[in-house]
């Protein structure tokens, strides 16, 4: 089984809440930034997604808090596939956040995304290019299928 797909960040101060730790819509963000740059550093950057006029649509996010993180904190972003329908249209995506010092997870977000065609404005099956990048992903421990 492959390792999950993983980026480094850093807790900018765009990022902070009131309570001065990393806001709701920031941990959305850099799920949402992980799963471009995997799409991007294994053949299918977004240009592509534009140019065949498919996009990617989140139906879903769970955000799940265990720890902080504060102003200039590193962390790191990794990436699985926590479900997936046999066609491929729906996929169950896993976003996990380690603080950088001492590797502790520090929040999960869950995104059920949906592939979309932008001409006919329907959810589709990606084509087979694209599904096969996403099965290079490591699968979740907990992997399963979606109706």
């Amino acid at each position: 089984m492959s390792e999950p797909f993983s980026v480094e960040f850093r807790a900018r101060w765009a990022d902070m809440d009131f309570n001065q730790h990393m806001r709701n819509a920031a941990y959305l963000g850099c799920g949402e930034e992980t799963r471009v740059r995997f799409m991007d550093a294994h053949g299918f950057p977004i240009s592509e997604l534009q140019r065949r006029r498919l996009g990617p649509v989140v139906l879903e996010d769970k955000l799940t808090y265990r720890r902080e993180l504060t102003l200039l904190e590193p962390f790191r972003v990794d990436l699985a596939v926590a479900g997936a329908s046999e066609d491929g249209r729906k996929l169950r995506l896993r976003n996990r956040f380690f603080r950088a010092s001492d590797g502790e997870l520090v929040a999960t977000v869950e995104s059920l995304v949906l592939w979309f065609d932008l001409e006919k404005r329907k959810p589709v099956a990606p084509p087979d290019d694209l599904r096969a990048v996403w099965a290079q992903l490591a699968r979740a421990e907990d992997f399963a299928v979606i109706a």
